[in-house]
Protein backbone atom coordinates (compact mmCIF):
# COMPACT_ATOMS: atom_id res chain seq x y z
CA UNK A 1 0.00 0.00 0.00
CA UNK A 2 1.17 3.55 -0.75
CA UNK A 3 1.25 5.54 2.53
CA UNK A 4 -0.85 9.10 2.02
CA UNK A 5 0.66 11.55 2.30
CA UNK A 6 -1.84 12.38 5.24
CA UNK A 7 -4.42 10.19 7.13
CA UNK A 8 -7.41 11.93 9.01
CA UNK A 9 -10.11 10.29 11.16
CA UNK A 10 -13.00 12.02 11.78
CA UNK A 11 -16.06 11.61 14.00
CA UNK A 12 -19.24 13.15 13.43
CA UNK A 13 -22.88 13.13 15.50
CA UNK A 14 -26.32 12.57 13.02
CA UNK A 15 -29.03 15.14 13.89
CA UNK A 16 -31.54 11.85 13.94
CA UNK A 17 -30.87 7.82 13.60
CA UNK A 18 -30.35 6.94 10.20
CA UNK A 19 -29.52 3.10 9.32
CA UNK A 20 -29.59 2.56 12.91
CA UNK A 21 -26.55 5.10 13.50
CA UNK A 22 -26.30 7.73 15.12
CA UNK A 23 -22.69 8.71 14.91
CA UNK A 24 -20.67 8.73 11.56
CA UNK A 25 -16.94 8.15 11.13
CA UNK A 26 -14.41 7.07 9.16
CA UNK A 27 -11.41 7.98 7.22
CA UNK A 28 -9.83 10.60 4.92
CA UNK A 29 -6.90 10.10 2.69
CA UNK A 30 -4.86 12.95 1.41
CA UNK A 31 -2.56 12.44 -2.20
CA UNK A 32 -1.21 13.75 -5.34
CA UNK A 33 -4.80 14.59 -6.63
CA UNK A 34 -6.52 15.29 -3.35
CA UNK A 35 -8.75 14.00 -0.66
CA UNK A 36 -10.46 11.01 -0.93
CA UNK A 37 -12.90 9.18 2.25
CA UNK A 38 -12.75 5.79 3.19
CA UNK A 39 -15.89 5.20 5.74
CA UNK A 40 -17.50 1.64 5.18
CA UNK A 41 -20.17 0.94 7.66
CA UNK A 42 -18.79 -0.97 10.81
CA UNK A 43 -20.82 -4.14 9.81
CA UNK A 44 -19.22 -4.10 6.41
CA UNK A 45 -16.06 -6.99 6.34
CA UNK A 46 -12.54 -6.52 5.20
CA UNK A 47 -13.16 -7.90 1.68
CA UNK A 48 -16.33 -5.81 0.89
CA UNK A 49 -14.95 -2.78 2.29
CA UNK A 50 -11.59 -3.10 -0.28
CA UNK A 51 -14.05 -1.88 -2.52
CA UNK A 52 -14.73 1.45 -0.63
CA UNK A 53 -11.01 2.15 0.02
CA UNK A 54 -10.41 1.67 -4.24
CA UNK A 55 -12.50 4.55 -4.41
CA UNK A 56 -10.53 6.97 -1.92
CA UNK A 57 -7.52 5.77 -3.63
CA UNK A 58 -8.53 7.08 -7.06
CA UNK A 59 -9.80 10.26 -5.64
CA UNK A 60 -6.72 10.65 -3.61
CA UNK A 61 -4.07 9.31 -6.64
CA UNK A 62 -6.14 9.83 -9.42
CA UNK A 63 -8.99 11.86 -9.75
CA UNK A 64 -12.36 11.85 -11.73
CA UNK A 65 -13.65 12.09 -15.54
CA UNK A 66 -14.47 15.66 -16.26
CA UNK A 67 -18.14 16.14 -16.13
CA UNK A 68 -20.81 17.37 -18.78
CA UNK A 69 -22.87 19.00 -16.57
CA UNK A 70 -22.42 21.95 -13.62
CA UNK A 71 -25.63 21.46 -11.21
CA UNK A 72 -26.50 18.18 -9.78
CA UNK A 73 -30.48 17.85 -9.09
CA UNK A 74 -30.67 16.23 -5.29
CA UNK A 75 -33.18 14.91 -3.53
CA UNK A 76 -34.34 15.93 0.47
CA UNK A 77 -33.82 12.64 2.65
CA UNK A 78 -36.25 11.95 4.98
CA UNK A 79 -35.21 9.61 8.16
CA UNK A 80 -37.92 7.23 10.15
CA UNK A 81 -38.85 10.42 11.86
CA UNK A 82 -42.01 11.87 13.05
CA UNK A 83 -44.48 13.73 10.46
CA UNK A 84 -43.62 16.77 12.11
CA UNK A 85 -40.26 16.21 11.59
CA UNK A 86 -40.60 15.12 8.54
CA UNK A 87 -42.33 18.55 7.39
CA UNK A 88 -39.71 20.24 8.61
CA UNK A 89 -36.53 18.38 7.06
CA UNK A 90 -38.62 19.11 3.70
CA UNK A 91 -39.39 22.50 4.07
CA UNK A 92 -35.79 23.21 5.14
CA UNK A 93 -34.20 21.17 2.42
CA UNK A 94 -32.68 23.83 0.27
CA UNK A 95 -35.25 24.04 -2.56
CA UNK A 96 -35.50 20.28 -3.05
CA UNK A 97 -38.43 19.45 -4.99
CA UNK A 98 -37.85 15.49 -4.77
CA UNK A 99 -37.86 13.26 -1.48
CA UNK A 100 -36.18 10.05 -0.47
CA UNK A 101 -38.07 8.71 2.46
CA UNK A 102 -37.41 6.06 4.87
CA UNK A 103 -40.00 3.22 5.40
CA UNK A 104 -40.04 -0.78 6.92
CA UNK A 105 -38.23 1.22 10.25
CA UNK A 106 -38.13 -1.95 12.67
CA UNK A 107 -40.55 -1.17 15.38
CA UNK A 108 -42.82 1.08 13.65
CA UNK A 109 -46.11 0.94 11.47
CA UNK A 110 -47.83 1.29 8.18
CA UNK A 111 -49.89 4.26 9.93
CA UNK A 112 -46.50 6.06 10.75
CA UNK A 113 -45.70 5.35 7.27
CA UNK A 114 -48.76 7.01 6.14
CA UNK A 115 -48.35 9.97 8.31
CA UNK A 116 -44.90 10.70 7.16
CA UNK A 117 -45.49 10.56 3.36
CA UNK A 118 -49.10 12.69 4.00
CA UNK A 119 -46.39 15.46 5.74
CA UNK A 120 -44.12 14.98 3.22
CA UNK A 121 -46.56 15.73 0.08
CA UNK A 122 -47.94 18.73 1.88
CA UNK A 123 -44.70 19.85 2.45
CA UNK A 124 -43.10 19.35 -1.46
CA UNK A 125 -46.76 20.36 -2.27
CA UNK A 126 -48.27 18.73 -5.53
CA UNK A 127 -45.22 19.28 -8.29
CA UNK A 128 -43.05 17.69 -5.90
CA UNK A 129 -41.84 13.56 -6.55
CA UNK A 130 -41.60 11.09 -3.59
CA UNK A 131 -39.62 7.86 -3.43
CA UNK A 132 -39.06 5.61 -1.05
CA UNK A 133 -36.48 3.21 0.33
CA UNK A 134 -37.88 -0.07 2.21
CA UNK A 135 -33.68 -1.19 2.51
CA UNK A 136 -34.93 -4.63 1.25
CA UNK A 137 -37.19 -5.58 4.51
CA UNK A 138 -40.21 -6.22 3.25
CA UNK A 139 -41.23 -10.19 1.37
CA UNK A 140 -43.32 -9.52 -2.04
CA UNK A 141 -46.90 -9.95 -0.36
CA UNK A 142 -45.84 -6.78 2.36
CA UNK A 143 -43.99 -5.35 -0.45
CA UNK A 144 -47.18 -5.34 -2.60
CA UNK A 145 -49.76 -4.14 0.25
CA UNK A 146 -47.22 -1.60 1.45
CA UNK A 147 -47.00 0.15 -1.90
CA UNK A 148 -50.62 0.06 -2.60
CA UNK A 149 -51.12 2.07 0.39
CA UNK A 150 -48.40 4.44 0.16
CA UNK A 151 -48.45 5.11 -3.39
CA UNK A 152 -51.83 6.51 -2.49
CA UNK A 153 -50.40 8.30 1.08
CA UNK A 154 -47.82 9.84 -0.55
CA UNK A 155 -49.85 11.05 -3.87
CA UNK A 156 -48.22 8.91 -6.22
CA UNK A 157 -44.68 7.87 -5.83
CA UNK A 158 -41.75 8.04 -7.98
CA UNK A 159 -40.66 4.51 -7.41
CA UNK A 160 -39.64 2.28 -4.51
CA UNK A 161 -36.07 1.65 -4.12
CA UNK A 162 -35.22 -1.97 -2.75
CA UNK A 163 -38.71 -2.98 -1.11
CA UNK A 164 -37.68 -6.51 -0.82
CA UNK A 165 -34.20 -8.17 -0.57
CA UNK A 166 -33.18 -10.58 -3.28
CA UNK A 167 -33.46 -10.41 -6.75
CA UNK A 168 -36.51 -12.94 -7.53
CA UNK A 169 -38.43 -10.98 -5.16
CA UNK A 170 -37.85 -7.91 -6.89
CA UNK A 171 -38.91 -9.31 -10.16
CA UNK A 172 -41.89 -10.59 -8.75
CA UNK A 173 -42.53 -7.13 -7.18
CA UNK A 174 -42.24 -5.16 -10.36
CA UNK A 175 -44.49 -7.47 -12.54
CA UNK A 176 -46.84 -6.75 -10.26
CA UNK A 177 -47.09 -3.45 -9.28
CA UNK A 178 -47.06 -0.35 -11.25
CA UNK A 179 -44.89 1.90 -9.16
CA UNK A 180 -41.44 2.23 -10.41
CA UNK A 181 -38.78 -0.23 -9.12
CA UNK A 182 -35.31 0.70 -8.01
CA UNK A 183 -32.68 -1.49 -6.85
CA UNK A 184 -30.18 -0.61 -4.71
CA UNK A 185 -28.48 -2.95 -2.42
CA UNK A 186 -29.43 -5.77 -5.72
CA UNK A 187 -26.76 -3.84 -7.11
CA UNK A 188 -24.22 -3.25 -4.88
CA UNK A 189 -23.50 -5.94 -2.04
CA UNK A 190 -24.00 -8.90 -4.62
CA UNK A 191 -21.39 -10.79 -6.66
CA UNK A 192 -23.01 -10.27 -9.98
CA UNK A 193 -25.12 -6.93 -10.66
CA UNK A 194 -26.24 -7.43 -14.07
CA UNK A 195 -28.88 -10.27 -12.40
CA UNK A 196 -30.99 -7.89 -11.98
CA UNK A 197 -30.93 -6.62 -15.59
CA UNK A 198 -31.10 -10.27 -16.69
CA UNK A 199 -34.58 -10.64 -14.37
CA UNK A 200 -35.51 -7.45 -15.50
CA UNK A 201 -35.77 -6.93 -12.02
CA UNK A 202 -35.70 -2.94 -11.95
CA UNK A 203 -36.62 0.06 -13.69
CA UNK A 204 -33.89 2.31 -11.90
CA UNK A 205 -30.21 1.46 -9.98
CA UNK A 206 -28.81 3.11 -7.71
CA UNK A 207 -24.81 3.49 -7.54
CA UNK A 208 -23.24 4.64 -4.71
CA UNK A 209 -19.33 4.97 -5.19
CA UNK A 210 -17.73 4.13 -2.43
CA UNK A 211 -19.41 0.77 -2.47
CA UNK A 212 -18.75 0.09 -6.02
CA UNK A 213 -14.79 0.94 -6.14
CA UNK A 214 -14.73 4.12 -7.73
CA UNK A 215 -16.30 6.55 -9.83
CA UNK A 216 -14.65 4.87 -12.77
CA UNK A 217 -15.85 1.54 -11.83
CA UNK A 218 -19.47 2.94 -11.51
CA UNK A 219 -19.51 4.72 -14.82
CA UNK A 220 -18.72 1.01 -16.22
CA UNK A 221 -21.62 -0.57 -14.54
CA UNK A 222 -23.85 1.88 -15.66
CA UNK A 223 -22.82 1.10 -19.04
CA UNK A 224 -23.07 -1.98 -18.64
CA UNK A 225 -26.55 -2.30 -17.29
CA UNK A 226 -28.46 0.05 -19.72
CA UNK A 227 -30.83 1.94 -17.08
CA UNK A 228 -31.35 5.07 -15.99
CA UNK A 229 -29.24 5.88 -12.86
CA UNK A 230 -29.46 7.54 -9.69
CA UNK A 231 -26.27 8.31 -7.93
CA UNK A 232 -26.90 8.00 -4.15
CA UNK A 233 -24.60 8.83 -0.94
CA UNK A 234 -23.43 6.40 1.62
CA UNK A 235 -24.05 8.93 4.47
CA UNK A 236 -20.38 10.58 3.56
CA UNK A 237 -18.81 14.12 4.55
CA UNK A 238 -18.53 16.64 1.52
CA UNK A 239 -15.09 15.13 1.03
CA UNK A 240 -17.50 11.36 0.04
CA UNK A 241 -19.79 13.15 -1.54
CA UNK A 242 -17.56 15.40 -3.84
CA UNK A 243 -17.24 11.58 -5.51
CA UNK A 244 -20.95 11.28 -6.34
CA UNK A 245 -20.96 14.65 -7.43
CA UNK A 246 -18.85 13.64 -10.06
CA UNK A 247 -20.31 10.64 -10.81
CA UNK A 248 -23.31 12.64 -11.49
CA UNK A 249 -21.74 14.76 -13.50
CA UNK A 250 -19.83 12.55 -15.98
CA UNK A 251 -23.24 10.13 -16.35
CA UNK A 252 -24.35 10.96 -19.98
CA UNK A 253 -27.92 10.98 -18.98
CA UNK A 254 -29.47 12.08 -15.45
CA UNK A 255 -33.29 11.94 -15.92
CA UNK A 256 -33.61 11.51 -11.45
CA UNK A 257 -32.31 13.79 -8.43
CA UNK A 258 -29.43 12.19 -6.57
CA UNK A 259 -29.39 11.43 -2.97
CA UNK A 260 -26.37 13.41 -2.42
CA UNK A 261 -27.73 15.85 -0.07
CA UNK A 262 -27.14 13.78 2.96
CA UNK A 263 -24.57 16.09 4.38
CA UNK A 264 -27.87 17.53 5.73
CA UNK A 265 -27.98 14.78 8.22
CA UNK A 266 -24.68 15.48 9.58
CA UNK A 267 -24.27 18.13 12.84
CA UNK A 268 -20.79 19.26 11.22
CA UNK A 269 -18.40 18.45 7.95
CA UNK A 270 -14.77 18.46 7.75
CA UNK A 271 -15.12 21.41 4.98
CA UNK A 272 -15.98 25.59 5.78
CA UNK A 273 -18.31 25.19 2.34
CA UNK A 274 -20.14 21.54 2.74
CA UNK A 275 -22.30 20.40 -0.37
CA UNK A 276 -25.50 21.76 0.54
CA UNK A 277 -28.33 21.92 -1.77
CA UNK A 278 -29.77 25.63 -3.08
CA UNK A 279 -32.61 25.44 -5.54
CA UNK A 280 -33.03 21.82 -5.36
CA UNK A 281 -28.94 21.37 -7.04
CA UNK A 282 -25.75 20.83 -5.51
CA UNK A 283 -22.91 22.44 -8.01
CA UNK A 284 -19.98 20.45 -9.14
CA UNK A 285 -17.20 21.01 -7.14
CA UNK A 286 -14.75 19.57 -5.00
CA UNK A 287 -14.37 21.30 -1.01
CA UNK A 288 -11.14 20.56 0.33
CA UNK A 289 -11.03 20.06 4.47
CA UNK A 290 -10.94 22.74 7.03
CA UNK A 291 -7.94 22.74 9.79
CA UNK A 292 -10.69 24.09 12.24
CA UNK A 293 -13.02 21.70 11.04
CA UNK A 294 -10.77 18.52 10.89
CA UNK A 295 -9.79 19.76 15.08
CA UNK A 296 -13.52 20.07 15.68
CA UNK A 297 -14.91 16.79 14.18
CA UNK A 298 -11.77 15.08 14.97
CA UNK A 299 -12.47 10.65 16.15
CA UNK A 300 -11.62 9.97 19.58
CA UNK A 301 -8.21 8.10 20.54
CA UNK A 302 -10.24 4.67 20.50
CA UNK A 303 -12.38 5.26 17.57
CA UNK A 304 -8.63 6.52 16.09
CA UNK A 305 -7.40 3.78 16.56
CA UNK A 306 -9.85 1.19 15.40
CA UNK A 307 -9.97 2.93 12.10
CA UNK A 308 -6.26 2.82 11.68
CA UNK A 309 -6.34 -0.88 12.67
CA UNK A 310 -9.08 -1.58 9.60
CA UNK A 311 -7.73 0.54 7.04
CA UNK A 312 -4.24 -1.44 7.28
CA UNK A 313 -6.50 -4.57 7.53
CA UNK A 314 -8.43 -3.73 4.32
CA UNK A 315 -5.06 -2.37 2.55
CA UNK A 316 -3.79 -6.03 2.83
CA UNK A 317 -7.23 -7.57 0.98
CA UNK A 318 -5.77 -8.49 -2.33
CA UNK A 319 -2.24 -8.16 -1.74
Amino acid sequence: MRVPSSVVVYSIPLWTRFRGITVRDGVLLRGPAGWGEFSPFWGYDAAESAAWLRAAREAADLGWPVGVRTQIPVNVTVPAVDAATAHRIVTASGGCRTAKVKVAEPGQDVGEEIARLEAVRDALGPGGAIRIDANGAWDVDTALDRLRVLDRAAGGLEYAEQPVATVAELAAVRRATHVLIAADESIRRVEDPLAVVRAEAADIVVLKVQPLGGVRACLELAERVGLPVVVSSALETSIGLAAGIALAAALPDLPYACGLATAQLLTADVVADPLLPVGGSIPVRRPVPDDARLAATAAPAEVHGRWLERLAAVSTVGA
